[in-house]
């Protein structure tokens, strides 16, 4: 049995041929019918459950349409975006700033960026965003005054400085910047050591050191994760609805409330959140490209995996074995 085993092997290995030595035209792309199968399955229930959302009446398309474009609707989408770029180039800056104090040899400041990091990540940014709405209930009044009991500078009431816009933007802001400082600090983790000590052996300074060569490779990996963090802050953006700050799912709230047009209303921001979204998405692939260039190496291999076809295989097996082909060179 051993030696009928060892035989089978060998016959096996013999007439097994390396594809990359066949011309691309002998090649034949194997057949799957079970993801055929599947894929069929999958349109059908997409095409049944499409048809079904379309033909429900109770979706109320009609008035989809009609206040897909509403004044409210608009000046609602416009606050949300306005949100969403303000709070996420803070939370940017911001988190450069905790990473730079994360990394830093200086106890003080790392173990100040922990804690940071450590409160913020870990209460829900519904309870943060609440916490400054009700910030005068613990400080009636901010000031800038002398420590210890000294006389103030300047100070002003806690209500008239954080209205709806600053309680929104720096809850945002804040919440943003602790998720973006881990980003920051992963990505110029990513960089090898090796790549830093070459440039200094090259004569180059720590600023062009860092922008040359640091921040180049580091944005490959900062670049994917950051791309999600604004689609998510475009969404986590609604929750400043809860401090009736009129964006687009409060001012749909405000419409809704009055003609009782619930589920229309939800389905006009679900495709404004969608195009936006979308958009988002599309810029982050762009911006993804250009930071992976030179990545990817090589010609590009065919999709699925090949077979030879019988005419090849004929011809590798009938060749002499005083004069093997590749292949078989390889296998041996």
């Amino acid at each position: 049995m051993v030696r009928q085993a060892m035989k089978t092997a060998t016959t096996v290995n013999s007439t097994h041929v390396d594809p990359s030595a066949v011309p691309p035209s002998e090649l034949v792309p194997m057949r799957y019918p079970g993801r055929r199968l599947t894929a069929l399955v999958v349109l059908v229930v997409a095409a049944s459950l499409g048809y079904s959302v379309v033909t429900n009446d109770n979706f109320e398309w009609p008035v989809v349409r009609e206040y897909l474009f509403h004044p409210e609707i608009m000046a609602g989408l416009r606050t949300t975006l306005i949100l969403t770029a303000v709070s996420m180039t803070l939370g940017i800056l911001i988190g450069i700033v905790l990473a730079a104090c994360r990394m830093s040899e200086n106890r003080v400041l790392s173990s100040l960026s922990g804690a940071y990091l450590w409160f913020f990540r870990g209460t829900p940014l519904l309870v943060q965003l609440i916490f400054w709405f009700n910030l005068s209930a613990l400080y009636p009044r901010l000031s800038l005054s002398v420590p210890f009991g000294g006389p103030e500078i300047i100070g002003a009431s806690t209500n008239s400085v954080l209205n709806l816009w600053a309680v929104a933007i720096i809850g945002l802001t804040l919440n943003e910047s602790a998720y973006m400082a881990e980003i920051v600090r992963g990505g110029l983790l990513s960089v090898p050591k090796h790549q830093t000590e070459a440039a200094v052996a090259l004569g180059m300074n720590r600023w062009l050191t860092f922008y040359r060569v640091v921040l180049p490779q580091a944005l490959r990996v900062i670049v994917p994760p950051t791309g999600n963090q604004v689609i998510g802050m475009l969404k986590h953006s609604s929750l400043v609805s809860t401090i009736a700050l009129a964006d687009l799912l409060y001012s749909a709230q405000l419409i809704y409330s009055q003609n009782f047009r619930t589920i229309p209303l939800l389905v006009v921001i679900s495709l404004w959140y969608l195009v936006c979204t979308t958009v988002l998405s599309y810029a982050q692939r762009h911006i993804e490209r250009h930071y992976g260039r030179g990545i990817q190496t090589g010609t590009r291999r065919p999709s699925g995996f090949m077979k030879l076809s019988l005419n090849s295989r004929r011809r590798q097996r009938s060749q002499p074995n005083d004069n093997p082909t590749p292949a078989r060179r390889k296998n041996r």
